[in-house]
């Protein structure tokens, strides 16, 4: 009987081996439970490693982080970026299997060459543990609690050298927007590994010119970012239903208004931005140039922005003032100011809107200054630094450039003229007026507006001839050029100005006027590109901290800065100077009585003012270029 058994097995077994395969398996119960606990979508055939770890911070709370690099790297320099856009996004973009597919664009150049790159997830987003503050400011009198970004900065820096084996101990930081701002706040007590950071158009001063306010002036489309950011269900964008943003903004009213109208008025961030209107230790205590002077620069540091950063235009060049005055020989603190939107460095800069550049200027920068800068920073074997103190990109001649201090040159007057001309030498006195009404306000780009997409991301290199001609705004024009003019620096403005009312905006816009005959590139004819278009708030005119009503009728004189620009003004091209009192919906509009808070001004409060500006004489209104010493 054994015998027989053995036979029976081996006839069953046969057709099973001769087709290389074992016993059929029961088919599975048509009710089985489907799901499974994960699924592994980085293959064996991946070149590249990736891992992803909980990073302990020292108040016990874990951050959710991901660490990528191609196989076989050894002895490598660790890029990290810290994050609150998803981690596990950055490091999973189109879920390839090649290292420079799934990683972003700007990644590619470093991973090719042996860096370990690191996403994290700050503390209470995503994958990471803890409570979310928008903007957590450094442990002091605004943060009662052990940690903060720079602490967190230290505690992963301390974790990674430790923990990847791939490492060479030397790490670098960097990122855009809430990134740089991230990068920046490591610089603060920095971890001894920290070799060199990159900051890319950080958020720096909220109030002072970049995300929230421009010069005391709100704008509101950020509450769209703090309902994208802050709620776990529902996020942002508000649910304005409107084809036309102008219109929805309007509707609404002042700032409380609109967050009153989308139910925004409970969630924490609009409520802490709606209590501090004004420049008070709040925003002060904040502001990262303020926050880094303070303290000893030891890390290489290279900070980077685009000439048309719609976003944050302020904080690279304010940190830049702040610490320049450290880097007595030039080692530790390089500025570079490219031909980009926000964070257009890290995506492909051979345009912006309707300017062509002499090719990938984002690749450019990327390959031949940043990269070799991180590399003699942070390689074990590393090349000399040769890295140029500044590098701005001249737009006008399209051409990168290098120099040894910023501004680079002296300053020009561009002094408002009568008949709505230009002149460099001072005229006689003389005044031009307009009406600013708050129902009818100059909108910041050709109706109907979209604070998103493309519109969004060049709306500063726009043709302001939607503008021209308006009766609210005022257009001077100098004549035509007949030899290039260089400007390299942050144009200054210089208004005399009065209003009828109690309080009142001033907007300003620098403009190149192409020739109105362009057969080379006919798009162009008679194209108004700004160069910078900034905002005051006139009830600022004495103190960011001390606002106060306006003196009907009585001249002021309001200061502030454009945007930092390398651009030359060709022959046969005009310049001109923008005035008008609003830029809505970007910013909020300002009542023109005086209402304690312009975020909490009542419907009643917005009235029509004659807006009078003084040119010439002892009251000459100017634009100061700063003029290249070429």
């Amino acid at each position: 009987m054994r015998k027989l058994a053995l036979g029976l097995l081996a006839l069953i077994a046969a057709p099973l081996l001769a087709h290389g395969g074992t016993a059929a398996a029961p088919p599975p119960d048509p009710m089985l439970n489907d799901k499974v606990g994960s699924y592994e979508w980085v293959r064996p055939q991946a070149n590249f490693v990736r891992r992803e770890v909980m990073v302990p911070m020292r108040d016990g709370i874990k951050l959710h982080t991901f660490i990528v690099f191609r196989k076989g790297t050894r002895d490598a320099p660790i890029l990290l970026s810290r994050t609150p856009y998803n981690a596990a996004g950055a490091t999973s973009r189109n879920r390839s299997q090649k290292i420079e597919e799934v990683l972003p664009v700007m990644d590619a150049e470093f991973v090719n060459d042996g860096y370990i790159r690191v996403y994290q997830d700050v503390r209470g987003l995503h994958g990471s543990e803890g409570d979310y503050v928008m903007t957590r400011p450094l442990r002091g009198p605004l943060n009662a609690t052990r940690v903060d970004h720079s602490t967190d900065a230290w505690d992963t820096i301390d974790w990674l050298v430790k923990n990847v084996p791939e490492a060479n101990g030397k790490v670098g930081i960097t990122g855009s927007s809430y990134l740089g701002f991230t990068s920046l706040m490591a610089l603060i007590n920095p971890h001894p590994a920290l070799k060199a950071a990159v900051p890319q158009s950080p958020m720096v001063d909220g109030w002072m010119g970049d995300d929230w306010f421009h010069n005391g002036a709100f704008r509101p489309f950020g509450f769209d970012y703090v309902l994208a950011q802050t709620v776990d269900r529902g996020s942002g964008p508000m649910p304005m239903g409107q084809e036309d943003e102008y219109e929805g903004y309007l509707e609404a009213g002042s700032a409380a208004g609109l967050a009153q109208r989308y139910g925004l008025e409970d969630l924490p961030a609009v409520r802490k931005m709606i209590a501090h209107p004004a420049y008070d230790d709040y925003w002060q205590q904040q502001a990262l140039d303020k926050l880094l002077a303070q303290r000893r620069l030891t890390v290489p540091t290279m900070l980077v922005v685009g000439q048309w950063d719609q976003e944050d235009s302020y904080g690279t060049p304010a940190v830049y003032r702040a610490l320049e005055p450290q880097d007595k020989d030039n080692t530790l603190l390089s500025l570079v100011i490219g031909p980009w939107r926000h964070s257009g460095v890290n995506y492909d800069g051979s345009s912006l809107g309707p300017l062509k550049f002499e090719g990938d200027t984002g690749l450019q920068f990327r390959t031949r200054t940043m990269k070799p800068f991180l590399d003699c920073h942070l390689k074990s074997n590393p090349p000399p630094c040769a890295t140029p103190p500044v590098l701005t990109y001249a737009t006008g001649v399209n051409r990168w450039e290098v120099s040894q201090k910023w501004p680079d040159g002296g300053e020009q007057p561009l002094y408002l003229d009568a008949k709505f001309g230009l002149a460099t030498a001072k005229p006689a006195a003389g005044n031009d007026s307009y009406i600013s009404d708050p129902a009818k306000p100059v909108p910041l780009m050709e109706r109907p507006v979209h604070l998103d997409g493309d519109a969004w991301r060049t709306w500063l290199v726009q043709d302001q001839r939607f503008a021209d001609g308006r009766p609210d705004v005022l257009s001077y024009t100098g004549p035509v050029l007949d030899k290039p003019l260089h400007i390299k620096g942050a144009p200054r403005v210089e208004l005399h100005a009065a209003t009828s009312g109690q309080d009142s905006d001033w907007v300003v816009k620098l403009i190149d006027v192409y020739p109105r005959e362009n057969s080379v590139n006919p798009q162009m004819a008679g194209y108004q590109l700004a160069l910078g278009i900034e905002i005051f708030r006139g009830r600022y005119v004495n103190g960011f901290a001390e606002p106060a009503a306006l003196e009907p009728g009585k001249p002021y004189t309001f200061r502030w800065s454009l945007p930092n620009v390398n651009h030359v003004f060709l022959p046969g091209h005009r310049i001109m100077v923008q005035v008008q009192s609003s830029l809505f919906p970007l910013y909020d509009r300002n009542p023109q009585t005086w209402v304690p808070s312009i975020m909490e001004a009542p419907p009643s409060a917005y009235v029509a003012a004659r807006q009078t500006i003084y040119r010439g004489g002892d009251q000459a209104s100017a634009v100061w270029l700063p003029v290249a010493g070429e």
